[in-house]
């Protein structure tokens, strides 16, 4: 048997706040039914713990108040300079609260702003210097394509070669993002490259 020190905050979780293993099966389901990655499941239900170990009890029967100043401490926390534990927690129980039918609860919590991050944009010298450094016709190939076509590192290692069709000019992109499918344009000098490699 695992000691208490072994189990992780789920398993805590599950063990000592009365109802919260019947409710972690239910987002199981819920997570299984709306076809959403098993990270969304793990990511969450981390959360969810955490706010439930936090108060020994399920979120729904957390008053406004107690659940305000829970999260005012993450915002503040000298220990998440990013905010990413608020914003997990935030995402975490608007997740829980619709999957049970709380939406009321859901609104109620605090709205997240994104940071403006501006992308970072190579001028043609320093593009020049990107693709003229790998020595190898592989990876000078990789390279162009992930930057000619806009493609993810995960969208480049799923990339199979009947996805490319050098006639209409376009790669097909398989379950990218969200697990959406999309077309975008194969240039010229990529499908050279291409058959060359």
């Amino acid at each position: 048997m695992k000691q208490k020190t072994d189990f992780s905050i789920l398993d805590r979780a599950i063990a000592t706040v009365e109802g919260f293993e019947g409710a972690y099966k239910i987002l199981q389901q819920q997570v299984a039914l709306r076809g959403q990655s098993k990270s969304i499941l793990h990511n969450y239900s981390r959360q969810i713990s955490l706010v439930s170990l936090h108060f020994n009890r399920l979120p729904e029967l957390i008053t406004e108040q107690e659940l305000n100043e829970y999260l005012a401490g993450l915002a503040i926390s000298a220990r998440s300079p990013s905010r990413s534990a608020f914003k997990h927690a935030v995402y975490g129980l608007r997740y829980y609260y619709r999957t049970f039918g709380f939406s009321n609860r859901a609104v109620k919590l605090p709205s997240i702003k994104k940071d403006a991050k501006l992308p970072v944009i190579l001028n043609r010298s320093e593009l020049r210097a990107l693709f003229a450094a790998p020595t190898l016709l592989k990876h000078r190939v990789v390279l162009t394509l992930i930057y000619s076509a806009g493609l993810r590192s995960q969208e480049l290692i799923n990339l199979k070669i009947a996805d490319i069709d050098f006639e209409r000019k376009t790669i097909h992109i398989r379950r990218s993002k969200y697990n959406k499918d999309r077309i975008v344009p194969l240039s010229d000098n990529m499908a050279i490259g291409l058959h060359k490699y």
